[in-house]
């Protein structure tokens, strides 16, 4: 799993079949130290979080596991919600 922020939502007139019901939100990557790592990406929600809050999420054909049975054609998906960080 990986940590990101959620910084946004993406609204989509048309997308998919297999993406309908499902909410996307733009997820910036980060460090443990919540520092921001690389470029923002889109994500399909799975746990039901907002802007601001940070998330575990992972990426590749793991992502569509959340969905199983159906078939979401998704390469990332947030897959939890970060309540605390201990570093030390």
């Amino acid at each position: 799993m990986l940590l990101a922020r959620v910084i946004g939502n993406v609204v989509a007139t048309r997308k998919d079949a297999g993406l309908a019901g499902t909410k996307l939100l733009v997820i910036q990557p980060l460090r443990p130290d919540r520092t921001s790592v690389g470029r923002p990406l889109v994500a399909v929600d799975t746990v039901g979080v907002g802007a601001g809050e940070d998330v575990f999420y992972v990426r590749g054909r793991e992502a569509a596991f959340p969905f199983l049975p159906d078939e979401v054609p998704t390469d990332a998906a947030i897959v939890g919600v970060v309540d605390r960080i201990s570093l030390g």
